[in-house]
């Protein structure tokens, strides 16, 4: 690799306008992308996710002579606004191997392995799942348009407010409550069905629970769409008979909104056999392949695997692969993980979901403080959600504040200091990975 080493480089980023996002100022993600680029706020167009990184769907571009700058000298909004002569971090990357560090070109080449993002959820995303390496191969030789790469999609979501989520199964004895209590499933999968699951225990093994589950989650969402609508319509009604005499659970509730987001969904139905999440700010999230989620309300620092593929299967009107989801799920039974982070300094915390391609730091300082980024054999991609300060790494410092990106390469450490109060967060490679052994 080449011996020329760069320093911290700034880069404008980009932003995903889908329909579930929030709207206008309301949306986290377009505060970011208004200072990030310097454009102004669209108030009635929703601001879904910032993208930082090198996928192709949202490339991030490196912005020209802005990598060494002195102290308290700043151009208008961080940087030249100028579009012209930007080079995307991927062929920036490819041009420069040696800001990944040894281990990680040797791991996965001239690329970033991980992709960074900023969500404003406004309303529920899709229930979906992210394919497994062998399976993203496959789907992608067979259908590109739909799944646009061939690698896998691991995932974690950490909250930046309270944010609601939908994740992985509920445990079985959950899952009898459910069909005990929620006729409309039974109706709609037949009791045949129903009473495999309300017969089985844990004593007939994990591979019986599963196939039960599989079966009956696979009926219910393979239904046509008269069967659901009318399900859903005796289960709302219900619901609304069922709040005026002795009020909803929580899920009940959710159950409610949801079909208000996506009237008639095999999605709304679906709900009652997943986790409902919530997310205190500062507590994460993890997903590895194959496991069903779908994020309800908030904001979130997202991490994942460069990857884009997605399959899904209800509360939403793109299009649908309802048998691949629901033969590639892991089906496995009871509450995620949560992560609350371990401190790796006063005022950093760490989260390391357990996967190879990233981690995620979160550092908040406070007025007048300053913290320390320890050099590592990987590279950093930093996101300043709030505050202003500086970062310094060996003899280039840069001016920060909200809405800036920053790409700092391996083996450098870096520095970061503000009087007025700061929040970044950095994405890297796992130190798992890089403290390993072998590749």
């Amino acid at each position: 690799m080449g011996a020329e080493f760069p320093g911290i480089v700034r880069l404008r980023c980009s932003v995903k306008r889908y329909e579930w996002g929030k709207v206008g100022e309301e949306s986290g993600v377009a505060r970011l992308y208004a200072s990030n680029s310097g454009e102004e706020i669209d108030g009635d167009e929703p601001f879904a996710e910032f993208w930082m990184g090198t996928h192709d769907s949202g490339p991030s571009t490196v912005v020209p002579n802005c990598q060494i700058r002195s102290a308290g000298v700043e151009m208008e909004g961080g940087f030249k606004r100028d579009r012209s002569n930007l080079v995307s971090l991927k062929d920036w990357i490819q041009q420069n191997p040696v800001v990944l560090g040894d281990k990680v070109f040797q791991k996965w080449g001239p690329n970033l392995p991980f992709l960074f993002k900023v969500l404003s959820v406004s309303k529920a995303l899709s229930i979906q799942a992210h394919p497994d390496k062998s399976l993203a191969a496959i789907l992608h030789k067979q259908q590109p348009q739909v799944y646009k790469d061939d690698n896998h999609k691991p995932e974690m979501a950490l909250a930046l407010t309270e944010f609601e989520a939908l994740c992985g199964f509920v445990g079985l004895e959950e899952i009898k409550n459910v069909l005990q209590n929620v006729p409309e499933i039974t109706e709609v999968v037949g009791t045949a069905s129903a009473n495999q699951v309300l017969r089985i225990s844990k004593e007939d093994g994990e591979k019986k629970r599963k196939d039960v589950l599989r079966s009956l989650f696979t009926k219910l969402m393979s239904a046509s769409k008269a069967v659901i609508s009318d399900a859903v319509f005796k289960l709302i009604n219900r619901l609304n008979i069922k709040r005026k005499v002795r009020g909803l659970t929580e899920k009940e509730e959710l159950v409610l909104r949801l079909e208000k987001q996506y009237p008639g969904d095999v999605g709304v139905i679906a709900s009652f056999l997943f986790n409902y999440v919530k997310l205190k700010i500062g507590e994460a999230l993890y997903l590895g392949a194959n496991e069903p989620h779908a994020y309800l309300y908030g904001e979130c620092v997202e991490c994942m695997a460069t990857s884009d593929n997605v399959v899904r299967a209800g509360l939403t009107p793109k299009k649908l692969d309802v048998q691949t989801l629901c033969s590639i799920l892991t089906y496995k039974q009871g509450f995620p993980e949560i992560l609350r982070g371990v401190p790796s300094n006063p005022y950093t915390l760490k989260y390391l979901p357990p996967f190879d391609e990233f981690e995620v730091d979160q550092c908040i300082l406070p007025q007048g403080a300053s913290t320390v980024f320890p050099a590592i054999p990987g590279p950093s991609v930093f996101v300043v959600v709030k505050g202003k300060g500086t970062m310094r790494q060996a003899f280039s410092e840069e001016l920060i504040g909200e809405g800036d990106v920053l790409f700092t390469p391996a083996n450098a450490q870096i520095s970061v200091r503000t009087t007025s109060g700061l929040s970044l967060y950095r994405a890297g490679i796992s130190s798992r990975f890089l403290s390993s052994k072998c590749v």
